[in-house]
């Protein structure tokens, strides 16, 4: 694991578009998994003005890698609709470039990429219980491809779903689907960054190096190509 420091959540989000920037130049096909969470947003406003309408990114593929539908409705789920919004549209990125992963699909999700060649790249988040992608804890152990997560998976993933769909009771699906650690860990290299006194102790948590399911996120620290990007606060307990 490469762990790099810096002062605070701006330079986080600098370095982290530096990192995806540089991983999406090429002369072939890349194929990149980006996440919807709340960290990755100055990464975004960043990478905007530079990828927008650029001709020499048109060979780079988006996957999401966890989803969420709304229950009843027929639009785009709240992880795709979130990349939408934050990335694709003001990005201007093509439809045919974005390979979406759903409750349709899930079953066939890595199958399908490594038929398209494979992740080259992954830009995560993490949560402070330890969570990455829709890995909570309890929810996937380290073995699992792309799975589906039922409602009862947890005593709290009702109220989780609920909070995801912006507490509509109607809306609430049964389940959501999600790229297991297992199709994480076939990723050809990993980005997770962290930022606020919140992610402190899940930070020392992957420093520290214990794996353990409880703490999902630990097992990316056996990856031969992890690099963890935090801020001094998240850093704070190290």
């Amino acid at each position: 694991m490469k762990l790099i420091i810096v002062k605070d959540y701006e330079e986080m989000s600098q370095v982290g578009a530096e990192i995806l920037l540089g991983e999406m130049h090429g002369q072939h096909r890349k194929n990149i998994s980006i996440t919807a969470g709340a960290s990755p947003q100055g990464i975004y406003e960043r990478m905007i003005p530079r990828v927008k309408d650029k001709p020499y990114f048109e060979h780079v593929h988006y996957y999401n890698f966890d989803e969420i539908d709304f229950k009843g409705e027929d639009r785009v789920g709240v992880t795709m609709g979130n990349l939408k919004k934050m990335y694709f549209d003001p990005a201007n990125i093509k439809e045919e470039n974005i390979h979406a992963l759903d409750s349709d699909n899930y079953q066939t999700q890595d199958e399908r990429i490594k038929a398209d060649g494979g992740l080259d790249f992954i830009l995560l988040g993490v949560g402070a219980d330890g969570h990455f992608c829709g890995n909570l804890p309890g929810t996937t152990k380290f073995g699992d491809l792309t799975s589906r997560v039922n409602e009862d998976a947890t005593p709290t993933m009702k109220e989780v779903l609920l909070n995801e769909v912006g507490g509509v009771e109607a809306l609430r699906p049964e389940f959501y689907v999600t790229m297991g650690p297992k199709s994480i860990m076939q990723v050809k290299k990993l980005l997770m960054v962290a930022s606020g006194e919140k992610k402190a102790a899940i930070v020392k948590a992957l420093v520290d190096g214990v794996v353990t399911e409880d703490l999902p996120s630990t097992l990316l620290t056996t990856h031969p190509d992890f690099t963890l990007v935090v801020d001094e606060a998240a850093a704070s307990l190290l």
